[in-house]
């Protein structure tokens, strides 16, 4: 009898990671819930960085951060360059322990905590500066918008891709004087459009869910929270294209340094962005369009998170139960 082969070590490693991951994403989530509507942001910024940190300590990984809290002068914990978990395969990560710390602090949506995954060296290595992107959900055709195009003829191609008219399409993007020009010739061109006070990683995610009503996203934010929205991208098979804005030369050089060969004002593909194998998760700390918040009982709460595996294109999306009685571990 032939030997049965089962699964590699990596699938079965990649399976549970991705549920390792949400544990990350919940403990950072339940720190910083308890500070939501408090007006204190660097508080609820502060309880999910040190959480998300010591999560990270049971993860059976040797990972490197890649996009953190900033460099190692500027924050004591997830610093770019920092190692974390517990020993195992190398993995880059890319961290945002609370994306929407003002939405948080004044208790609005979308404020959520997020960890990607990727095997060493597939993530952009994105400084802390501004990125222009567009991104659109799975199912159409390749190259159907272009950051190159007009927002008029991407919503025209988006909408015949679609089978809809223009005035069907939601368009989602960040409420900044930046966006006005485009958002008035959107609205123009027959579009609805969706503005976010803040938080476009769930806003780019949004896009490529049908449950969300969103099309499209469209617009600048942080080149990090780019590096994050494309490990999600990648998981749903959807579009995104980004590029690196600069304000000085020091900004362009700093790039040239983080990513040795590339030019820096390249436009960006989702696999330039997020390549190879991905993990995603977020949790939910205020309710939005994508997850639901924190949910705070007497001696428990209850966290809804999403967990995503570009592998297997899985969407799980999971509620969680803890119990303060019996947790090893809970918010103090």
């Amino acid at each position: 009898m032939s030997d049965s082969i089962g699964p590699s070590p990596f699938v079965v490693s990649d399976r549970n990671l991705a549920l390792e991951l949400v544990r990350v994403t919940e403990a950072a989530a339940l720190a910083s819930a308890r500070w939501t509507g408090r007006g204190r942001k660097n508080d609820a910024d502060g309880a999910a960085v040190e959480a998300m940190r010591t999560a990270f300590d049971t993860v059976a990984i040797d990972g490197m951060v890649v996009i953190g809290e900033g460099e190692m002068d500027e924050a004591p914990m997830l610093y770019i360059g920092e190692k974390v978990g517990s020993g195992g395969p190398g993995m880059d990560i890319a961290v945002d322990p609370l994306e929407g710390t003002n939405l948080c602090a004044k208790d609005m949506p979308n404020a959520i905590t997020v960890v990607a995954l990727a095997e060493r060296g597939n993530f952009l290595h994105a400084p802390d500066i501004y990125m222009d992107k567009i991104v659109v959900g799975p199912n159409l055709p390749d190259g159907v918008v272009d950051l190159d195009n007009s927002i008029e003829t991407n919503l025209k191609n988006l909408a015949k891709a679609k089978g809809k008219s223009v005035q069907d399409l939601l368009l989602c993007t960040l409420d900044r004087e930046r966006h006005e020009e485009m958002i008035t010739r959107a609205r123009a061109a027959g579009a609805r459009v969706r503005l976010l006070t803040d938080g476009d990683v769930a806003g780019g995610i949004a896009a490529c869910l049908d449950t969300s009503q969103v099309d499209i996203y469209v617009g600048s934010g942080g080149a990090p929270e780019g590096v994050l929205t494309a490990a999600a991208i990648r998981c749903v098979e959807g579009q995104m294209q980004g590029r690196l804005l600069f304000e000085d030369d020091s900004q362009r050089e700093r790039a040239c340094k983080m990513n040795p060969g590339k030019d820096p004002d390249r436009k960006l593909g989702l696999h330039d962005l997020a390549a190879g194998s991905v993990l995603f998760s977020a949790t939910g700390v205020t309710t939005g369009t994508l997850l639901r918040g924190v949910r705070q009982l007497p001696h428990q709460a209850i966290t809804h998170s999403l967990v995503m595996r570009s592998k297997s294109g899985t969407v799980r999306f999971i509620e969680g139960h803890h119990n303060f009685k019996t947790k090893t571990w809970a918010p103090q």
